[in-house]
């Protein structure tokens, strides 16, 4: 496809899960993909896939919560493709080797630190969002966790950064209504399948429990974003596996 035809998704978060969906879910409607994750060790693997498919594709590494480096890297993505038409924000957010304190026992500090994963994304949407708005068309897509729509104490301050992740994504929604650019928000309740925690809880059933059947399928999810992106008839999709 000719370059000026082309259009450009930035995948910030790729990881095997549903990074890699979002990524083949774009590609297959034509859009070349730029692959954004903390580190390079398994970037060769993810371009390669999606060469594979057919699917023109990049990598760069960059740390959602250093914000140059996220900055030069969303620069360098469109001087490669020429723009960036849809940003998707999903890093990861949490360690289950350091789980958060329950809301009880939330602290000031816990709540600024899980506020590290909000920041990001308003960087990430003030390097793309000009250019959308000047060319009268784009998207954003955001991923959240089910937290912010639904208590649960236990998560603590992550609780409070995905309430606050929707909040940003669906007062965007409002207020990019006329300019040609989406917003939407993916509320995801449960192990994604094929991503890192969920292969990490279901290596350690001794410690986690048997998850069983609960537990989500990123290529529907991914098929729900684009679903957003492409009929802008809804602010946000909800995925759970608690119900």
């Amino acid at each position: 496809m000719p370059a000026a035809a082309r259009k450009t998704v930035a995948v910030i978060g790729a990881g095997p899960g549903l990074g890699m969906s979002v990524a083949h879910r774009f590609g297959r409607e034509g859009y070349a993909v730029a692959l954004i994750s903390r580190t390079e060790a398994r970037h060769a693997g993810y371009v390669a896939a999606l060469a594979e498919a057919g699917i023109e594709a990049a990598s760069f590494a960059a740390d959602v919560r250093d914000r140059d480096r996220l900055v030069s890297a969303l620069g360098a993505i469109t001087d490669r493709f020429g723009a960036i038409d849809v940003l998707y924000y999903g890093p990861g957010a949490s360690d289950l080797n350091t789980p958060p304190r329950p809301i009880t026992e939330t602290t000031a500090g816990d709540a600024r630190e899980a506020m590290d994963f909000l920041y990001p994304a308003i960087d990430a949407v003030g390097a793309v969002l000009p250019g959308m708005i000047e060319r009268g068309e784009g998207g954003l897509l955001f991923a959240g966790g089910l937290s912010a729509v639904m208590p649960m104490p236990a998560l603590g301050s992550l609780a409070l950064s995905a309430a606050a992740l929707r909040a940003y994504a669906l007062t965007l929604n409002v207020a990019l209504a006329g300019e040609g650019v989406y917003a939407g928000n993916l509320i995801i309740g449960g192990l994604v399948e094929r991503g890192d925690i969920h292969r990490l809880v279901t290596s350690q059933p001794e410690r986690f429990g048997d998850v069983g059947s609960r537990s989500l399928d990123p290529d529907v999810i991914a098929d729900a974003a684009w679903d957003l992106y492409a009929k802008r008839d809804r602010p946000e999709a909800t995925f759970s596996a608690f119900q």
